[in-house]
């Protein structure tokens, strides 16, 4: 496993709602993410599929993974705006997520991403802004 993906990992597990979710980074690259959610009984709306919250989650979560692979000496990252469009069911047994950044900037990225299901149909697509925190001077 690289550096950098244990890196996400580790940190991802200082976030309790992402390990609520049990979201989890599958692979990682220089301004890309992938990561997936289980698709369990507790996540689903009332018609059976995956709840829009939790999509949007995956989505956020992986918007923020992949900003975050071009300043590994930031604090973090935070999302300032973030569009969804929901254009499919989720289901199966899990959804991914994937995510890349379009531009980087020393505090801020702008970054897509779609979610799909396991046979790789469309759910939703997403496209945020994010701020780059860094560690303060003194």
């Amino acid at each position: 496993m690289s550096d950098a993906l244990q890196f996400a990992r580790d940190y991802q597990k200082r976030i309790p709602f992402i390990q609520h979710l049990q979201i989890r980074t599958e692979a990682l690259d220089k301004g890309t993410a992938r990561l997936s959610v289980p698709v369990e009984p507790h996540l689903t709306n009332s018609l059976g599929t995956v709840h829009g919250g939790v999509i949007m989650s995956l989505l956020d979560v992986a918007l923020c993974t992949a900003a975050r692979t071009l300043h590994p000496e930031s604090v973090g990252v935070i999302t300032i705006n973030l569009s969804t469009s929901f254009i499919g069911a989720g289901g199966g047994a899990k959804l991914y997520a994937d995510a890349r950044v379009l531009q980087d900037a020393r505090s801020m990225s702008f970054v897509e991403g779609e979610a799909k299901n396991e046979d790789g149909t469309l759910v939703a697509k997403a496209i945020a802004t994010v701020r780059v925190l860094h560690k303060e001077k003194r």
